[in-house]
């Protein structure tokens, strides 16, 4: 396994090449044509990643929902619901140079790209399950006759785990009601956010329950 892997209850990251060399449970790689297909036990594993280049070329993920998730009805809605809070959820990630630390230089808008990871994200971690539940709730009013959009981002959690500025570390939820006079989502205003914080340490947890 990499040694880069941490927190593994928690959250992990894992170098692409890596993961792609050395899979962990769940996942399975095989080589095809110019590139190679991920197959990916959806029992375990909720994956949304899309479709990327390596050194392998081009890698296809089996069964991943892709970075936006698409729903349009309420069975939907739970199912999904479900499963980004009792599985483990990878994300592709990138951590980039960040210039804000340098004194007298600007960040650019396209920062340098360092590294590529596939982040690992337990949904079913009790203090990962409180966040993703009460951000949930608060972002989404209704899902019977309101269409809206919600951006889960991640980039403060692994800030633990790397010294750098993570992108890309977020994934949207899309929902798309029936009703016509859904003023709020035609107009644009039902977009949100909700960020994860890194996760507290193991003796505060406790003190917690």
């Amino acid at each position: 396994m990499a040694a880069d892997r941490l927190c593994q209850d928690t959250m992990s990251i894992t170098d692409v090449e890596e993961f792609l060399r050395d899979p962990p449970p769940g996942f399975s790689v095989e080589a095809r044509g110019t590139g190679c297909c991920v197959d990916v036990d959806a029992e375990r594993c909720v994956v949304l990643i899309d479709h990327l280049e390596s050194r392998r070329g081009k890698v296809v993920f089996k069964t991943s929902m892709g970075r936006k998730i698409k729903m349009h009805d309420l069975c939907e809605y739970t199912r999904v619901r479900r499963n980004l809070l009792s599985k483990r959820i990878y994300l592709l990630v990138s951590l980039c140079e960040d210039s804000s630390l340098v004194p007298g230089k600007k960040a650019p808008e396209q920062p340098q790209r360092l590294k590529r990871y596939v982040a690992a994200i337990n949904g079913s971690n009790p203090f990962i399950k409180w966040q993703l539940e009460r951000g949930l709730d608060r972002s989404i009013a209704s899902v019977a006759g309101e269409s809206y959009r919600v951006d889960i981002d991640f980039s403060e959690a692994l800030e633990t785990l790397a010294e750098g500025r993570w992108r890309d570390a977020s994934f949207t939820l899309k929902y798309y009601s029936d009703a016509f006079f859904d003023f709020p989502h035609w107009f644009g205003f039902s977009k949100r956010k909700f960020q994860v914080k890194r996760p507290l340490p193991m003796a505060m947890m406790s003190s917690q329950h």
